[in-house]
C-alpha cells in the first residue's frame, strides 16, 4: 500500500467489536479496511460542513451587498407572502383564499 501511514488506533470495545462483526460477516476485508471506510466518510462530512458553510458565508455576504439589506417589517414581509401565494393560486386557476392569521 503505498502512500500510507501506520497509526495505532484505540477503540471503545463497543466500536472494536462492531468492525470485527463486519470483518466477520465479510464486509470488509480486514479491520483497516473498515477503518478506512470510516476515515473517508469522516473526511467526506468534514468537507461537506465546510461547503456549507462556504455557501452560508457567500449568501451572508450577498444580503448584506444587497439593496434590500436593512430592518424588515415582518407585517410587510406577510402581505407580500400573501400577495405572492394569491398571484400563485391564481396562476393555478384556484380561487380559495389564504387563511387569516
Amino acid at each position: 500500500m503505498s502512500g500510507a501511514e501506520r497509526m495505532t488506533v484505540l477503540l471503545p470495545e463497543a466500536e472494536a467489536a462492531g468492525i470485527r462483526a463486519a470483518v466477520e460477516a465479510g464486509e470488509y476485508g480486514s479491520a483497516s479496511e473498515a477503518l478506512g471506510e470510516a476515515v473517508r466518510l469522516w473526511s467526506d462530512s468534514r468537507q461537506a460542513r465546510a461547503d456549507a458553510v462556504e455557501r452560508l458565508r457567500r449568501a451572508w455576504d450577498e444580503g448584506v451587498a444587497s439593496p434590500t439589506y436593512g430592518p424588515v417589517s415582518f407585517d410587510d414581509l406577510r402581505r407580500e407572502a400573501r400577495a405572492r401565494l394569491a398571484a400563485a393560486r391564481d396562476a393555478l386557476g384556484r380561487t380559495d383564499a389564504p387563511h387569516a392569521g
